[in-house]
């Protein structure tokens, strides 16, 4: 079976709370490497953690990441206790995840995307907008997925158009094209 260390998955204090960074979507080669599909294909998160979570059907998993490296896109990882196909065939499909506050601190006025999700939106004129339920990472850049009362929006993630993200408000303000919003 591919829980190692693996626990129910209880409720999660916020000091607990754990980031999902992409999906392990295959493995590579006969040793028991994973390949992950990261939410962002650009991040150097991996580089400095040593422990990570996998989450599958309800079950998780900790393992100590030994080894990470860029391939095609994606993130070519060995992890403590995984040394076959089979082991590692077992592990596809799983959400693999870091602790909060093993994540880099950022500079003042950055934040994570996930710190988004759950934020509510206006636009500069006060307006309620919707909810960010998630962000898309596209080629042509990232979107916010603001769900409305009525309708979905899908709002870049560009200076242009986001004003203000305030965490501690749990606001974003958005300053969107005409037109934007009628999509």
């Amino acid at each position: 079976m591919w829980k190692r260390n693996s626990e129910t998955i209880p409720r999660k204090k916020a000091s607990e709370r754990l980031v999902p960074l992409g999906e392990i979507v295959a493995t590579h080669g006969i040793r028991g490497w994973l390949r992950l599909k990261a939410y962002n294909s650009n991040s150097t998160t991996l580089a400095s953690i040593g422990q990570i979570f996998l989450e599958k059907k309800g079950t998780r998993s900790s393992y100590a990441l030994q080894k990470t490296t860029p391939h095609k896109g994606q993130f070519l990882l060995k992890l403590e206790g995984i040394d076959g196909m089979d082991e590692a065939k077992n592990c596809v499909g799983a959400i693999l995840s870091v602790a909060e506050e093993a994540l880099q601190p950022l500079a003042a006025g950055e934040y994570y995307y996930y710190q988004a999700v759950g934020l509510d939106v206006f636009d500069i004129q006060g307006r309620h907008i919707g909810t960010v339920t998630q962000i898309w990472s596209k080629e042509g850049g990232d979107l916010y997925v603001v769900r409305g009362t009525d309708k979905e929006h899908l709002i870049p993630a560009v200076k242009e158009v986001i004003e203000k993200i305030d965490l501690a408000a749990g606001q974003m303000i958005i300053n969107p094209p005409p037109g934007l919003l009628d999509l």
